[in-house]
């Protein structure tokens, strides 16, 4: 997916929403693209920067992204809409759209379902973390309702420890 995304964004900004600790926002980098990470959490950031020096990653929020309209030819989601609020997901949305220009590309991956799981000790800290599962067709909904058409759907079955199916979609701006 990674690959197949930045082989169609080609030449352009990209940003990695929730890139974490930089791994996806890295592989991109590798794959040629011109891409920055964002993360909500500073430790994050801090490692993302210690372990991938020469990626640009800065802290912030996908709900309120750091970039102007319509200035991005693509954009990441690699699992990170499963920690925005279910009740501000819509908003986040519309935020990643925003910032993408004209044929600019979006894909998000994420956990398929209806329910949320709750992580006490996630990666061995005292921090609760929140996964909201999601179904495509919802989050389907949401892109168009943002400004976004679909151009692709993949679910696959868990593997591995993965506990529920995984989706991936990929959306583009078609207007300014």
């Amino acid at each position: 997916m990674l690959r197949a995304f930045a082989e169609e964004v080609g030449a352009g900004p990209v940003l990695e929403v929730g890139c974490g600790p930089g791994r996806v926002a890295a592989h991109l980098a590798g794959l040629g693209l011109d891409v920055a990470g964002l993360d909500l959490s500073p430790g994050m950031v801090e490692v993302a920067r210690r372990e991938h020096p020469g990626l640009q990653v800065d802290v912030g929020d996908l709900t309120a992204l750091p970039h102007p309209d319509a200035s991005l030819a693509g954009v990441v989601a690699w699992y990170s809409l499963i920690h925005v609020p279910t009740a501000e997901l819509p908003d986040a949305v519309a935020e990643l759209a925003r910032v993408l220009r004209p044929g600019g590309l979006l894909l998000l991956a994420f956990q398929v379902g209806d329910t949320d799981r709750v992580h006490d000790r996630p990666y061995g800290h005292d921090v609760p973390l929140v996964s909201h599962r999601l179904q495509p067709d919802r989050v389907t909904a949401l892109l168009a309702a943002s400004g976004l058409e679909l151009e692709g759907t993949l679910v696959r079955q868990p593997q591995g420890l993965e506990p529920t199916p995984q989706a991936y979609l990929t959306a583009r701006r078609l207007t300014a």
